[in-house]
């Protein structure tokens, strides 16, 4: 049973939850590759936490799970204690703004950042300037931000670029990296 089943099961609705379809999340690991071995991932906007899960499922050696809801939270908790993988996850109760000032204050930083906030709200465009703004995302390190395909983000956000777009049915995956590091 995958993580979003589980979580419907618990009671969190669809209506509520937006989860990443499993045709995406494969996508996203194909991409990536063996870019997610040994990589420290921070999933932004965590929900049921299927992102962060399947980054350590293809050998991440840390994943930080970022969920302002509380039951959110503890969902994705439970799943990492039944999993084993307690000991390379942190599930952080918090918005995610105040998560990245408080990520760069405490020198923070991650290889992969993955980000799917609400589609129909402009936190994405919020979120990716904090990100760019910040030095969260290590030199080599990428950016994933998931969208709704009607919605256009900037070639650049401060710090980071965009170096590639992957189009699934409504869903854009917007592939970022920094400025002075060229990772295609």
């Amino acid at each position: 049973m995958s993580v979003t089943s589980r979580a419907i099961k618990k009671g969190i609705s669809r209506q509520e939850l937006r989860p990443t379809s499993g045709k995406v999340r494969e996508a996203i690991f194909n991409i990536l590759r063996e870019r997610v071995e040994n990589a420290f991932f921070l999933d932004l906007y965590a929900g049921t936490g299927a992102i962060g899960t399947d980054a350590l499922k293809h050998g991440a050696s840390n994943v930080v799970f970022v969920e302002s809801r509380r039951d959110y939270a503890d969902y994705i908790n439970q799943i990492i204690n039944k999993s084993g993988l307690k000991e390379r996850t942190s599930v952080v109760t918090k918005k995610v703004l105040p998560f990245i000032e408080w990520a760069e204050a405490n020198e923070l930083s991650f290889d992969i950042i993955f980000l799917d906030p609400p589609y129909h709200t402009d936190e994405i465009i919020h979120t990716m300037s904090a990100v760019g703004r910040s030095h969260i995302l290590r030199e080599n390190g990428i950016v994933i931000a998931e969208h709704f395909s009607k919605k256009q983000l900037p070639a650049k956000f401060d710090r980071i670029r965009k170096v590639k777009d992957y189009k699934y049915g409504d869903t854009v995956l917007s592939f970022y990296a920094n400025d002075r590091y060229d990772n295609t």
